[in-house]
C-alpha cells in the first residue's frame, strides 16, 4: 500500500507536468518581467520630462518686455503664455489620474506575484520533504520493479519528467521573486511619477498667478503712463466702444441668418421667459456691479456693461440658459469669450475665461459647464464678467437671476 501510494505521488507530479507545463507559466513570467523593466524604464523617463517642463516665469516675462508699449499685443501674448501653461496643468492632472489608476493594477500585480511565490514555496517544501524521506532508492526500487525492458523506459520517462518538472518549479520560483522585485520598484518608481506630477502641477498653478499677478500690474502701470488722465479715459473707452463692436456684428449676423430662416419657413429660438441659472457657482463676491461706478483703475466714473463675480481660477462657468453658441473666441479686452443666444434678442455673455469648452454653432442647455473662470484679456484678478443683453443694448444681469 505504502508503495502505490508513492507510484500514485509520481503520477500526480507527472500528471501537473504533463498538462499544466511549467514552460507555459515560465514564458507568462518572463513576459511579465519584460514588461515591468519597460514600465519602469518609461516611469523614469516621465519623472525626467516633468522636472525639466517646468515653465521659466522669469524667462516669459523677459520676452514679454519688449510688447509692453502696445497693450493689446501685450495682452495677447501673456495670455497665450496663460494659455500654454493651462494645457500644461491639464496634462500633468491626466497623468496624475493615469498613475494613481496603475500603482492600483501594480498593487494588485504585486500581492498575486507574492501569493504565487507561496504557494510555490509550499509546493517545493512538500517535493522536498518527498526526496529527503525517499531519496534515489525509491526511483532505483521503480526501475527494478519494472516487468519489461518497456515498463522501465516508461518508469524512466516518468523520473526524468518528475526531475525536469522540480527544476522548472525551482526557476520559476526564482522568476516569480524576480517579478516581485520589479513590481515593488516599479511602484516606486510609479509614486515618484505621481509626486513629481503634484509638484509640477503646483508649480505651474503658481506661475500662472504670478503672470496674472504680473498683468494686473503692467495695467494699472501702463494706464497711469498714458499722458493724461483724459488720454487714459479715451484708450478706455475705445476698448469698450470696439468690444460693443464685436458684440454687435455678432448679433448683426445671428439677425441675418434667423431673418433667412424665416424666409425658409424654419422656427427660430424663443425665449420662453425662465430665470436664469447662476453662472458662476463657485463665486466668492461681486467684485463690481452693474451700471455707473467708480473705475478702479482710471478713478471716474464709467458704466461697466455687466456683472464681475470674483471666482477661484479653472472654477466652473455655467450657461445661464437655454441657447445657441454664437461665438466662442478670444479678443485682447475680453479674453476667452463666449456668447450665447437665447431667442428673441436676448444673449448672454461670458469674460475672461481661462479655457473654453464649447464651440460656435453649437447649443446647450441651462447649467451646462462651458467654460472656466480665468483673467484673459483685460482683466485685473480672476473673475466671470457676465453680461446680459437684450435687442442689441446690455441689461441689468439681476432682471434674469433667480
Amino acid at each position: 500500500m505504502k508503495y502505490l501510494k508513492k507510484i500514485l505521488c509520481i503520477l500526480i507530479c507527472v500528471g501537473i507536468a504533463l498538462f499544466f507545463p511549467s514552460n507555459t507559466v515560465a514564458a507568462d513570467t518572463s513576459d511579465s518581467i519584460r514588461e515591468k523593466e519597460a514600465e519602469i524604464a518609461e516611469a523614469k523617463k516621465e519623472v525626467a520630462k516633468l522636472k525639466s517642463g517646468l515653465s521659466d516665469v522669469e524667462k516669459i516675462k523677459k520676452q514679454l518686455e519688449q510688447s509692453k508699449n502696445d497693450l493689446a499685443v501685450y495682452v495677447t501674448r501673456l495670455d497665450t503664455e496663460l494659455y500654454n501653461i493651462q494645457e500644461r496643468v491639464s496634462e500633468y492632472n491626466e497623468l496624475i489620474d493615469k498613475k494613481a489608476l496603475e500603482i492600483e493594477i501594480t498593487t494588485e500585480e504585486l500581492n498575486d506575484a507574492i501569493l504565487t511565490q507561496e504557494n510555490q514555496y509550499e509546493a517545493m517544501k512538500k517535493r522536498i520533504k518527498f526526496m529527503y524521506e525517499e531519496g534515489d532508492m525509491f526511483y532505483l526500487e521503480l526501475l527494478f520493479s519494472s516487468k519489461s525492458f518497456s515498463d522501465m523506459m516508461n518508469k524512466a520517462d516518468y523520473i526524468e519528467a518528475i526531475s525536469s518538472y522540480d527544476r522548472n518549479q525551482l526557476d520559476e520560483y526564482v522568476r516569480t521573486a524576480e517579478l516581485i522585485a520589479l513590481c515593488k520598484e516599479e511602484l516606486e518608481a510609479q509614486k515618484e511619477v505621481l509626486e513629481e506630477a503634484r509638484v509640477a502641477v503646483r508649480q505651474e498653478e503658481s506661475n500662472i498667478n504670478t503672470l496674472i499677478n504680473e498683468k494686473e500690474s503692467q495695467l494699472v502701470s501702463l494706464s497711469n503712463d498714458i499722458s493724461t488722465k483724459e488720454a487714459a479715459i479715451k484708450e478706455y473707452e475705445d476698448m469698450i466702444a470696439q468690444q460693443n463692436a464685436e458684440i454687435a456684428a455678432l448679433e448683426k449676423a445671428v439677425a441675418e441668418e434667423k431673418a433667412r430662416l424665416a424666409a425658409e419657413n424654419v422656427t427660430a429660438r424663443t425665449y420662453d421667459g425662465g430665470m436664469f441659472k447662476w453662472p458662476c457657482p463657485s463665486y466668492t463676491r461681486i467684485s463690481d456691479e452693474y451700471g455707473y461706478r467708480m473705475h478702479p483703475i482710471l478713478e471716474v466714473e464709467q458704466f461697466h456693461n455687466g456683472l464681475d463675480m470674483a471666482a477661484p481660477y479653472g472654477s466652473m462657468i455655467l450657461a445661464a440658459y437655454d441657447g445657441d453658441v454664437v461665438a466662442a473666441d478670444y479678443s485682447s479686452s475680453m479674453g476667452n469669450y463666449i456668447m450665447i443666444d437665447h431667442g428673441d434678442g436676448l444673449y448672454t455673455i461670458y469674460m475672461h475665461a481661462s479655457a473654453l469648452y464649447v464651440s460656435k454653432g453649437q447649443t446647450v442647455t441651462k447649467g451646462q459647464s462651458i467654460a472656466a473662470v480665468g483673467s484673459t484679456g483685460r482683466s485685473t484678478g480672476n473673475h466671470l464678467h457676465f453680461g446680459v443683453r437684450l435687442k442689441g443694448n446690455y441689461v441689468s444681469p439681476w432682471n434674469y437671476l433667480g
